[in-house]
């Protein structure tokens, strides 16, 4: 009788760590649009700073029928300030590159008017006996097959985008409410996940040290 729980405690934490677990045939479909998107996180070493920080990459786009993206931000729902941006010529890929120690990842998936949206907190955690850290994962909110009536893809909705969210439900039909922090987060993912053609940083924000420099 254990071993599936430590089957479904094991798929949990891969999705954490990874990101949603799409069906195949989900992915076939945003490869088959041109939809990029790079959920997975991972562990790098800065050598003068001596230490060790995770990097994210803020990727994904949309067409009118498809949209995926994955952004990172703080533990208070403030968009984490990019590295560096990365352009794109065919757009719907990668963005910017964002470093922290701590990040907290909001990944959407569109599929017409039916979205998926997964918050999840990740950070680095020492682990005795060795110098390289783990990546610890928890998850914050998970919401499976929201709806959104508004068609944000169409040019003319085009101002709502950044306003408005899907609606989740529990699986007894009652509103599932995400952390109010993360309210405004989760309307710019809404609004990414629909912005056609997506090829310039779409949550990433300047760092500090270089506002004012940047055009």
């Amino acid at each position: 009788m254990t071993r599936p729980a430590k089957i479904v405690a094991k798929n949990v934490n891969r999705y954490a760590r990874y990101g949603l677990p799409l069906p195949q045939q989900t992915l076939r479909a945003l490869e088959k649009r041109g939809i990029y998107c790079q959920p997975g996180v991972s562990i790098e070493h800065q050598h003068l700073a001596r230490r060790y920080v995770l990097r994210g990459v803020e990727s994904g786009g949309a067409v009118v029928d498809m949209g995926r993206y994955c952004a990172y931000f703080d533990t208070e729902g403030n968009p984490a300030p990019w590295l560096q941006q990365v352009d794109s010529i065919s757009g719907n890929g990668r963005h910017a590159i964002v470093i922290a120690p701590e990040l907290v990842r909001i990944e959407m998936l569109r599929i017409g008017h039916t979205y998926e949206l997964a918050i999840t907190r990740l950070w680095l955690k020492s682990e005795e006996g060795h110098a390289r850290p783990a990546i610890a994962t928890a998850p914050i909110f998970r919401g499976r097959q929201g709806s959104l009536a508004v068609e944000l893809w169409n040019g003319e909705n085009k101002a709502l985008r950044g306003t408005v969210a899907p609606v989740f439900y529990t699986a007894a039909g009652e509103v599932l409410n995400l952390p109010e922090r993360f309210d405004e987060a989760t309307r710019k993912i809404t609004g990414a996940v629909a912005c056609l053609g997506r090829r310039h940083t779409h949550i990433a924000v300047t760092p500090a040290h270089k506002k004012g420099i940047e055009p």
